[in-house]
């Protein structure tokens, strides 16, 4: 009786670890080439993520000035317009 108790309890445990990856967390930080790997490929898909993003929204930033510029409001089309020649010159 005691032991079905035990051996439930460790069931259920082993269960919980096999759910949380436990074992493979264990791993990883016992080897470090495979934490240096794991980190080498994450910092380069940050870093090109976030260059494509910069990309995208400056890209979409010029775009939406370039039409409201095209809107001839006095003030601010003379401001953005400004903006939009320093930014393409720089490219």
């Amino acid at each position: 009786m005691f032991n079905k108790k035990i051996n439930g309890k460790l069931d259920d445990i082993n269960n919980k670890l096999d759910k949380s990856n436990i074992i493979e967390i264990s791993y990883i930080l016992g080897n470090k080439k495979e934490i240096i790997k794991r980190n080498l490929i994450a910092g380069i898909s940050r870093g090109i993520g976030i260059g494509i993003g910069i990309t995208i929204i400056s890209a979409m930033i010029i775009y939406f000035l370039q039409r409201l510029i095209r809107l001839n409001i006095p003030v601010i089309g003379d401001y953005i317009g400004d903006i939009v020649s320093i930014v393409q010159k720089n490219l």
